[in-house]
């Protein structure tokens, strides 16, 4: 195939990335300088603030503002804080408090952390109107069940986000609120007719396009009601017909990531980036480890697709002129904002404050003398990834055990004597869990259990603590709550 310059710097016009490393390699810095819009990291990439705000100044020497993204939702969603967990409640707690102005504010925070540390674009907020309880992949990060609520949330958020100067990536749509099957690992599908998507799914997407939200993110999930086979990333209908001519939108199509099975289990990473393009996504997010090698082949198929007439070059220069349009918005956010390096320490101080508001108590917690903690395990999420979560950082005398493995008759001989505490999170979506628990409770009914996910499964028990997500701020909240002295030490 016959080298040509520009038709390969459209392509690349196309790509979010993602390297290996806690340095830019070699390969990204001059894949930036040859028209690579930009970059997606993640916790391989993550060190230190030291460290992050180097890297991306380093990219920012490669070309002219580049795309440097991340997943960033704050809650049980986060990157930058992979080492002990988020300084912000996340959606599902923010929903519970149904303030939009906290809404507004804790976003803003969060997205001048992101802007001093040299983040522009955040792959959030999570729009997806969570109505499935089994939903293995959205959960705490959506703001709740009502769609009205996650629409005005949906709004605040983009507000406060670009406020800061982050472009906002409003996600997953069209909703991937109402699935029970992870689009990590396979094609789900929505079972619901055109009126309920309209006025369910779609309602927080026009809510975020109404706010400005600069770009939005597909999902990889089948719609048979509104005419939708295959994923929706892959579906000009749904990206041209009803996202920009009757939603309106005029911002980047990012496309979810590309190496996910959804998406491209069948066809491959290349050849599943083609459709995409052609379908109407402006920006590839190829994923997490689609490395040097797998971008020269999705390149070399977005350039031979164009010369076998599969792909019009016209589509190529219109995601192009998008991104760039992006580019230009960020540009011109940063020289209107001066945006100062960090934050001045507000961050815990609004996280902390929306977390406290979240979290809510049913029955009367005892004064804990010599408490006991059981942490009952539960699996992350690819999409959260090995955060820490639960109360060890405040209780010196937690365990965490696993439901599957472990004999409850153990805890309760550990515990004898002493107030016991079971820590869990989305017990509803296990069955050991709540077996493990059952079996705690049905010995020390007046136990205290913490549900640090969705508190759909609400045993009897002494006291039930709900926080709406295991981020650092929910965990601290319901320590202060449980009397910690290290938690009440901590929070001043």
């Amino acid at each position: 195939m016959p080298h040509d310059p520009t038709l390969e710097r459209l392509a690349n016009a196309t790509l979010l990335v993602p390297f290996e490393s806690l340095q830019a390699p070699r390969w990204i810095l001059d894949g930036l300088a040859d028209g690579i819009s930009g970059v997606c990291l993640f916790h391989n990439n993550l060190e230190s603030p030291e460290q992050v705000t180097a890297l991306n100044a380093s990219l920012r020497e490669a070309t002219d503002t580049p795309l440097i993204s991340l997943d960033e939702e704050g809650g049980d969603v986060t990157r930058i804080g992979q080492a002990r967990g988020s300084d912000y409640p996340g959606n599902a707690a923010l929903g519970a408090v149904d303030d939009t102005d906290l809404t507004r504010a804790t976003l803003r925070s969060l997205g001048l952390q992101l802007s001093g540390l040299g983040f522009n674009l955040d792959l959030a907020p999570s729009v997806d109107v969570n109505v499935a309880d089994d939903n293995p992949v959205i959960g705490t990060r959506s703001f709740g069940s009502d769609a009205e609520l996650v629409a005005r949330h949906a709004a605040a958020s983009v507000q406060g986000l670009q406020e800061a100067g982050v472009a906002a990536c409003a996600k997953h749509f069209p909703g991937h609120g109402a699935t029970s099957q992870d689009s990590h690992h396979t094609l789900p599908q929505i079972e619901a007719d055109a009126e309920l998507l309209r006025r369910r799914e779609l309602l927080p997407f026009r809510a975020a396009v109404d706010a400005g939200v600069r770009s939005i993110l597909t999902a990889h999930i089948e719609l048979p009601g509104l005419g939708v086979e295959g994923p929706a990333t892959l579906n000009r209908t749904m990206l041209n017909d009803l996202l920009r001519d009757e939603m309106g939108f005029t911002g980047v199509v990012v496309s979810d990531a590309m190496d996910m099975r959804g998406v491209s289990g069948e066809i491959g990473i290349p050849e599943a980036s083609v459709l995409a393009v052609a379908a109407g996504c402006d920006l590839l997010c190829l994923g997490r480890f689609v490395y040097a090698d797998q971008v020269a082949r999705v390149r070399s198929a977005l350039v031979g697709a164009v010369r076998d007439g599969r792909l019009s070059g016209e589509r190529l220069e219109e995601a192009a002129d998008r991104n760039a349009r992006l580019r230009d918005w960020i540009k011109r956010s940063a020289q209107e904002r001066a945006l100062p390096g960090a934050d001045g320490g507000g961050t815990e101080r609004v996280g902390l404050a929306g977390a406290r508001r979240a979290t809510r108590v049913d029955g009367d917690v005892p004064a804990l003398e010599n408490p006991y903690v059981v942490e009952v395990d539960a699996p992350a999420g690819i999409a959260v990834g090995e955060v820490p979560w639960g109360l060890g950082p405040w209780f010196g005398d937690t365990v965490r055990v696993s439901p599957e493995a472990d004999d409850p008759s153990e805890q309760l001989t550990a515990a004898a004597g002493r107030d016991l505490v079971v820590v869990v999170r989305d017990a509803h979506r296990y069955p050991s869990a709540q077996e493990f628990v059952s079996a705690l409770l049905g010995a020390r009914p007046e136990a205290v259990v913490v549900e640090m996910g969705l508190p759909i499964w609400r045993p009897d028990c002494g006291a039930y603590v709900s926080t709406y997500g295991a981020a650092h701020v929910n965990a601290l909240s319901a320590a202060e709550l449980l009397g910690s002295a290290g938690a009440l030490r901590t929070a001043r």
